[in-house]
């Protein structure tokens, strides 16, 4: 048995990860060690509970990830503070586990010569024109524009320092917008899911012309899982699903859709101040050296497919998300969202 710890495993993208090891990959014998912040939730684990080990604590506790990381073989690092709104009303949570955690389990790594595979994210790019035909890659300067971003793109460099420097044996990831399963009330695709089954008119920041290369959670993990198994050490790889030709306002049509609605049944909220315009990632590398391909894939129908199943995992669970409808909204509101 390989011996994995995943940071932030009880979180949203983390959880799923966890969720695909289990049921595709049982040689590895996993450690997840969460904060349980308000994104994190023990319930998220509550199906393969049985068949991991899991570890409250704070990522930022040197003593405690000297001892996890020195009981592990491999590290996969999930957890990070990650949603811009929450960025702009408070960063120095984002400082403290993205860029001090970071390091943290940098040192830990160091110091006992483990295994680390840094999940991060298209936003350290910045954002591209509407009308760009470019997409971002490996080789795409970083152009941050939110307290979010910075520090991920901060704990980036930090990975890449250390191996540069201490020849520490890690690989990198930058990964598109995920949704699937799990995914916090206060996102935009379970925001506006779980607003149609509350019988809440769905919220479009502004225009809405904003585009995401959307990704199911699942075809993100499963490459993940082959960078681990076939990625060279050292390297940055590029994970998005070709689905930046959709916008914000065509993702909460077609949620209407598939939900019974009609098409323009949804209300115009205040923008978020200082809103990237597009994301667009080029994966070809991950997919030309490792073979990669996505499962939700491609055009309106990968998107389709993938949102059907979404749907259907909130309809299913409305005991996971209704508690905390009310407070998400509320907050909202104050913001004129």
């Amino acid at each position: 048995m390989t011996r994995m710890l995943v940071t932030g495993g009880a979180g949203f993208i983390g959880s799923n990860f966890v969720h695909y090891t289990v049921k595709h990959k049982p040689d590895y014998d996993i450690t997840v060690i969460d904060k349980l912040t308000y994104a994190g939730n023990t319930a998220n684990l509550q199906p393969v509970a049985d068949k991991i080990t899991f570890v409250e604590g704070d990522i930022c506790n040197a003593e405690l990830m000297d001892k996890l990381v020195a009981e592990t073989d491999i590290v996969v690092h999930f957890a990070a503070e990650s949603h811009n709104d929450n960025s702009l009303r408070n960063p120095w949570p984002f400082v403290e586990t993205n860029v001090i955690g970071t390091y943290t389990i940098l040192e830990a790594i160091r110091k006992h010569g483990k295994r680390l595979h840094h999940i991060s994210t298209d936003e350290v790019f910045g954002d591209l024109e509407l009308d760009d035909p470019n997409r971002f890659t490996e080789d795409t300067p970083y152009n941050p524009s939110s307290p979010y971003s910075s520090t991920k793109a901060s704990s980036d460099m930090l990975v890449r320092a250390w191996i540069r420097s201490f020849g520490i044996k890690a690989t990198i990831s930058n990964c598109s917008n995920n949704y699937g399963p799990y995914q916090h009330i206060e996102k935009f695709i379970p925001r506006q899911i779980t607003n149609i089954l509350s019988d809440i008119k769905p919220k479009l920041y502004g225009t809405g012309e904003q585009v995401r290369d959307w990704i199911h959670v699942d075809d993100h993990n499963s490459a993940v899982h082959l960078i681990l198994e076939k990625g060279e050490l050292g390297e940055t790889y590029i994970i998005g699903a070709d689905n930046d030709h959709v916008n914000n306002k065509m993702v909460i049509e077609l949620i209407c859709e598939l939900m019974g609605k009609g098409k323009d049944w949804y209300e115009h909220v205040n923008d978020r101040p200082g809103h990237d315009m597009r994301y667009a990632m080029d994966s070809s590398k991950l997919r030309r050296e490792l073979g990669w391909q996505p499962q939700y894939t491609d055009n309106q129908t990968g998107m389709r497919d993938g949102l059907m199943q979404t749907i259907e995992w909130y309809r299913e669970h409305e005991d996971w998300w209704k508690a905390q409808k009310e407070a998400v909204e509320a907050a909202y509101a104050k913001q004129g969202q």
